[in-house]
């Protein structure tokens, strides 16, 4: 990756991460003055779509540009039902801040992609016809260059192409934005891309847009390497890893004995609460010693046990990722839906149970369970190590595996369910979390369980390599740039 990123509004720094370097961009609200020139030319900024990320960005970038003669326009489809939602968020036709779709594209001199992954698919050809040249189109995720690379077409040569992608869904963005009124610097880290610069000034445009919309720190990306290690993250440890290995331990520890509360307690509740908290605070490393010696050879004993049945998995999810396999399911899953309505997962035992257990939780009686925490960091590691064995960057690969799951994803679904987590995220995380956790909960009950009940075979080979890890300094810097502040998921 290239590190001559450089810009004429905001400085740029050289982070190092293990034995590597990054630019990164560090923003703040003491930024904000300097929007004026990031976006200098830009009259209006369309924000297009109102799913997860669009409310937020919509309302974070009218707040921060509140001073300036800069407009922030969202822009819906004719009879959206999420109308009357944008306009109870302040947007109005009256006040030239709500409009079609198409007009908004068209008018706007920025305008920010935030419809679904499937309808940019769908639309992308009369969208890029509605744009004007010189205009800058943001993306907050790859999806659709890596559809155009499926179908061999490319992105107008008139235009600029960027993109910021939040290292954490709308609502999180959206309410570290608003904690960090009182707080400078409390936001979601984001990544950014310059994919294409016909105009020169591409470059501060995203990184405008990244400080506008809160992110207190800014790290280099390119769209393709967003996309695959965001569509892989989502059907790796973000969503469908968790998803499969929670259930998969949940019924382990029935068939063991245990009462069904008290499985949830040690797999479900233990793997969204201690162990995510000790590892955003501590990292990988310092969740295991905080073990005492029995649970360190209980971890040893599971890691070993799982870190190649999670690898097998991931492997297979990135080479279809890759190979935009992916990519085209989604678009297919898509256009089955008027057939075939996608459902909620969490109507099984399981899910009900955990509502029981939530519903009377009692946060410091949670255990911090080895062997949950075991498979969760042996999933971890896997999706780490293909992640830099593909090329990806530490940053990208500590938020995308790491960061993003147990400060973004994991509270909420702490807070709400795992299931409510996967029910109520992009259509393209909820589709690759259903199709990939049956794989990840079936290989691990068919082989890393098993091995449970044998002496290691596998010696301490992969345990071995998890503690000499670069990661580890990786995360440690990294922590150093997380968000002063925790989550509010209350208000």
């Amino acid at each position: 990756m290239s590190q001559n990123v450089t810009s004429n509004v905001f400085s740029i720094e050289i982070l190092s991460l293990a034995d590597t370097t990054e630019p990164i961009v560090r923003g703040g609200r003491n930024l904000f003055s300097l929007l004026p020139q990031a976006f200098e030319g830009i009259q209006q900024i369309g924000v297009i779509g109102w799913g997860s990320q669009g409310p937020a960005q919509a309302q974070n970038l009218r707040e921060s540009l509140a001073d300036t003669a800069i407009n922030v326009k969202v822009g819906l489809r004719e009879n959206s039902t999420s109308w009357e939602a944008a306009q109870a968020a302040g947007f109005t036709e009256a006040t030239n801040t709500l409009g079609r779709m198409d007009t908004v594209i068209s008018e706007s001199d920025m305008v920010l992609l935030l419809i679904s992954d499937a309808a940019q698919a769908m639309h992308y050809e009369e969208i890029f016809n509605q744009l004007q040249p010189g205009a800058t189109l943001g993306v907050s995720h790859g999806f659709l260059l890596g559809f155009l690379q499926s179908i061999g077409k490319t992105w107008p040569d008139h235009i600029n192409v960027v993109a910021v992608c939040p290292k954490g869904m709308g609502p999180s963005v959206r309410r570290l934005y608003e904690q960090g009124k009182s707080i400078n610097g409390a936001g979601i880290n984001a990544s950014f891309a310059i994919e294409q610069d016909t105009t020169g000034n591409a470059t501060d445009h995203a990184l405008g847009w990244a400080v506008a919309i809160g992110s207190p720190v800014i790290f280099q990306t390119t769209l393709e390497n967003e996309y695959k290690s965001d569509i892989f993250g989502e059907r790796g440890v973000l969503l469908g890893a968790v998803h499969g290995i929670v259930e998969s331990l949940y019924h382990s520890y029935v068939k063991a004995g245990m009462p069904e509360a008290q499985a949830f307690n040690q797999s479900v509740e233990s793997l969204t609460g201690p162990i995510s908290k000790t590892i955003s605070k501590q990292g990988l490393w310092g969740l295991y010693t905080s073990l005492s010696d029995t649970q360190k050879r209980t971890f040893i004993h599971t890691y070993n046990a799982a870190y190649f049945p999670c690898l097998e998995i991931l492997i297979e999810i990135y080479d279809d990722v890759s190979r935009t396999d992916e990519i085209r399911s989604v678009i297919g899953a898509c256009q089955r839906h008027p057939r075939f309505p996608m459902g909620t997962i969490d109507n099984t035992p399981m899910w009900h149970v955990g509502k029981a257990v939530r519903d009377e939780r009692d946060e410091d009686a949670i255990p911090l369970n080895p062997t949950t925490a075991g498979v969760y960091v042996a999933c971890m590691m896997a999706q780490i190590d293909l992640l830099l064995e593909k090329g990806h960057a530490f940053s990208e690969v500590a938020n995308e595996s790491v960061i993003e799951a147990v400060d973004s994803l994991n509270p909420y679904m702490h807070y709400k369910g795992v299931a409510y987590m996967i029910d109520n995220c992009s259509t393209t995380a909820r589709l690759g979390a259903r199709k990939w956790a049956p794989r990840f909960d079936y290989i691990l009950q068919q082989l890393a369980y098993p091995a449970l009940e044998k002496p290691d075979i596998l010696g301490n080979n992969p345990f071995q390599h998890f503690a000499d890890h670069p990661i580890h300094h990786a995360l440690r810097v990294c922590a150093d740039l997380r968000p002063p502040v925790d989550i509010a998921l209350h208000g």
